[in-house]
This record gives structure tokens, sequence and C-alpha cells, in this order.
């Protein structure tokens, strides 16, 4: 039996809304012979199937075993076109590529004058949306053209082919080199997360500075600018430069809104953009700004022009969620935002054949860390465990390492010290893997390992030598990184104090968030 999340056509089948399922049904019925085609019939079937079963397919007799790849294959093909005649799934960049398409048959045929003016036309859409890529495949294809049909203006035509060429090709150099450079620096922030030494840092800048290409600000376009913001602001996050990446990720976000309109033709970047704003703002503990951009996004994904469609659905939900757990962390009313853990869950089990492990993880963390700060250890330790538990996670190390930590703490104030000494054993040794055992975790680890040796009326006073030391870190260039993601002052104040973490925390954020 396949898997549910190994069958594509399956899933895509799950995917379709109603409307497109009776889209793709009337298209497959244009003909009269295929109301009982063979490729109509199996999607009926596994419509009806809550789970993927291929015995189900083969008992139904509608498909041999030898067959059924191949009527697999066919029937994914035509929801597939099916999809694309779907105006809902019409965007200027498809329409380009149509005319395109179209002009490539028509100088199939001979047609060149035909072919050329459609030409014209798409190559004006493309310049206009800044699909820069295809403008050039356009000019490519006028090029081919115009050497086999010979116009009283060819000398003129040639000189105006060629230099939008040769400047098609320039812009689409530096962009290809911008988003190299901005890709990898991503996978980077992913694979091992923020810069741990002075020699990573070193290594970080030198790979930025050496895949930065040569340009005059003055020349890129939207799209060229897009990139290098975009590759500045990954930059910056891995330095742990969050005045810098609050710099890059505005000026991202105000390419947008200085060009309205592309913002509905490129959704996906916008809301990525204000998406990164968004945590940058948090990082730099502005909550006034926080509120502003988060505001103005909801208001800009309400209006009726505004794209719908799967994609930007999810790419919608993760942020407004990751940024409404953001706020309340900001202004450390943690009990306010248990309410988002079941709209949270409810929307992630939905969506589970689209969104990826990496970014359930980092909710499963925060939603930890909601539980930790209203002190129910119990559902902080059940959401932390299956962070540690995924053996399939491969990215962010910086996330696997922390929620160990984490756990730590919450097995302690759980009272959960019969699995401490085991937890600390396993979290030692894994940090010690992954290479990120730094001077909080280490003492953190010492102080709990220490914890069966203090009397109880000494306890106040370790926790105090405790928060001393690690004060000292707070703001060290590659320590403070820990505070991030473990607000571990505000936790041993709060046990210094006898007062709950969540109000050690609003009350820091009453007095110094802005």
């Amino acid at each position: 039996m396949a898997n549910l999340s190994k069958d594509n056509l399956f899933i895509l089948i799950k995917s379709l809304s109603r409307s497109e399922k009776r889209q793709f049904k009337l298209y497959a019925n244009r003909l009269d012979i295929n109301v009982n085609a063979k490729f109509l019939l199996l999607f009926n079937l596994l419509d009806k199937m809550n789970d993927y079963n291929e015995d189900i397919i083969l008992d139904s007799k509608i498909v041999t075993k030898l067959q059924l790849s191949n009527l697999k294959a066919h029937l994914y093909k035509q929801i597939l076109v099916s999809l694309r005649m779907n105006p809902v799934n019409q965007n200027n960049r498809i329409l380009i590529r149509e005319q395109l398409d179209f002009a490539t048959i028509l100088y199939h045929k001979g047609l060149y004058k035909q072919s050329l003016k459609i030409l014209e036309k798409a190559k004006g859409m493309a310049l206009e949306n800044e699909e820069k890529n295809i403008a050039y495949e356009i000019v490519e294809l006028e090029k081919i053209i115009e050497s086999q049909y010979i116009t009283r203006s060819i000398v003129g035509r040639a000189d105006e082919l060629t230099t939008q060429a040769r400047k098609l090709s320039k812009e689409n150099v530096i962009a290809s080199k911008l988003s190299n450079l901005s890709l990898q620096l991503y996978s980077i922030m992913l694979k091992s997360g923020y810069a741990k030494s002075d020699a990573e840092m070193q290594e970080i800048t030198a790979y930025f500075n050496k895949e930065l290409p040569n340009y005059t600000i003055s020349d890129l376009g939207f799209r060229e600018k897009l990139w290098l913001y975009k590759a500045h602001l990954w930059y910056s996050f891995l330095i742990q430069d969050f005045l810098s990446c609050y710099k890059y990720a505005k000026k991202w976000v105000d390419l947008f809104y200085d060009n309205p309109k592309m913002i509905f033709l490129n959704p996906v970047w916008y809301i990525k953009g204000v998406n990164y704003l968004l945590e940058c703002l948090y990082l730099i503990k502005h909550k006034t700004l926080f509120k502003e951009t988060l505001e103005k996004l909801e208001a800009t994904i309400s209006l009726d022009d505004f794209p719908k469609n799967d994609n930007v659905n999810i790419l919608t939900f993760l942020c407004i969620y990751n940024s409404k757990l953001n706020l309340h962390f900001l202004e450390g009313s943690f009990d306010k935002g248990i309410y988002l853990v079941d709209e949270l869950l409810k929307k992630i089990k939905i969506n589970q054949d689209k969104i990826d492990d990496h970014h359930v993880m980092v909710f499963y963390y925060k939603i930890a860390c909601l539980y930790f700060g209203v002190g129910n250890n119990t559902k902080c330790i059940f959401y932390l465990q299956k962070i540690i538990d995924n053996r399939n996670l491969t990215m962010r190390e910086d996330l696997m390492c922390f929620a160990r930590v984490l756990s730590l703490v919450a097995h302690y104030e759980a009272s959960l010290d019969y699995k401490l000494e085991l937890q600390l054993k396993s979290t030692y040794k894994f940090l010690i893997k992954m290479n990120d055992l730094h001077e909080v975790q280490r003492e953190m680890i010492k102080f709990l390992r220490n914890l069966g040796n203090i009397y109880p009326h000494q306890l106040k006073s370790e926790f105090k030598k405790l928060h001393e030391r690690l004060k000292e870190y707070e703001d060290h260039p590659y320590e403070r990184r820990a505070f991030l993601y473990l607000d571990i002052i505000s936790w041993l104040e709060s046990k210094i104090n006898n007062k709950p973490i969540m109000e050690v925390i609003k009350k820091k954020a009453t007095n110094s968030i802005r």
C-alpha cells in the first residue's frame, strides 16, 4: 500500500476544491467518449477514498496492476491541464508563457508576421511585470524569426533586439547571482542557525563578499533589488546583526509598498517579506511597529484583489500564526495566547501535506514555550518531545539543541527528577555531537546536574549565582542567541523572586519594550 504522503496523485486530488473537481469533470466529459473513460473512473474512486489503498483500486477492476502506473500518470496530467484552464489559477506569468507558446506554434506554421505581433505584446507584458527571464526568451525567438522574415526595417530592428537581449541578459545574470547567494545563505540558516564563533562569522562574511556581484543600485530593477535585499537579510540574520536585518527586511517590504501592483503580482514574496520584517521587529522588541506591520498585512490580504490560492493561503497562515505567537511572547501574555494552540493544530492537520516538517517543529517549539510561560510543564514537555523524537528533522540544528535544553528545565519544574539525570546525559551528548555546547548551555547543565547536592535553603542563593554568571553572556555576540530561544534570565528571576515567569516577562515588557 502506498503511503498518503508519497502518492502524489492522491494528494493532488485531495487538494482540489469542490469547484475544481466540478471543472475537472466538465473538462473530462467534454467528449462523449470520455464518460466511462478509465482515468475518470479512477478519479471518482480516489476522490471517495479517505486513505490511498492500491488494493481497492485493483479490486475495482478499473485497471490492471501493469496499467495502473500509466493510468495514474495520465490522470495526473489531465488534472493539471484542467487546473491550468481554471481562471483562479491564471496569473501574468502563465498568460505570458501561453502567448509565447502560441507565438511558437505560429512560427512553426510559417506565420511569421502573426508570431511577431503576439511576441511584441507578450514582451511588453513581461517587462511590465518584471518577468525578465521570459522576456529574454521572447527576444531570442524574435531574433530567430527576424533572421528568416526579412523586412525593410531589419537593420534598425536588429539593433533594437540586440540591445534588448544584452540588457536583459545582464540583468538576468545579476538576478541569478543574487538569488543563488540568497538561497545558499538561507540554506546555511536552516541547517546550522546563527554563527556560533568568530571562525563561522569570518567564513560566512568571506563567502558573502566573494559571491556578492558588482552592481549599481540605480541600474537595478524591482526583481534585482528584491534578491539583493534578501541576500543582505540572510547575511544579517546569520551574523546576528538584527538592526541590519530590520533595515533590509523593511527595504524588501517598502519595495512592494512603493510598487503596489507588485503585491498582487508577487503575493508570495510580499508575504515572506512582511514575515521577515515581523521576525526582525520581534528580535529587536519593537512592539508598536510589530503591531502596525501585522495589522497592515492583515488589511492587505483581506482586499478583494489580493490573490487567493493554496500556496498564498499556506504562507499567510504560517506568517499570521507565527506573528501572533511572537506578539504574546513580546507582551508576556502567555495565558492569552493559549487559545491559538487548538486553532494552530487544526490548521496543521488540515494542511499536513503542504507544510514541511521544519515549520511544524518551529510551531511545536513555540507552543511548548507558551505552555512553559503559563507553568504547564507537562504540556511543554509533550510538544518538545515531538521535536526531540523527530528523526527526520535535518534542519535547524539549533532548534533541536534548545528543545532539549528547555526540556531539561521543564523536567526540573515538573519535579520529574527521576528522568532528569538521563535527560542531562543525553542532552550533553547531543550538544557535543552537534558542536553546539556553549557557555550558557554548559552553565545550565552544570547547575541542573548539581541540584542533588544543594540543600533547599541554599537553592535561592544558587539561582542568584547562576543568574549573575549568565547575565555576562546576555550581550555576547555568540552566546546571546541562547536567550532568543529560551529566556533563561527571566526564569531565574522568577525563581529568585518567587514569581511566575509570565509575571516577570510581562513586567519587563511593560518597562522596556517600545
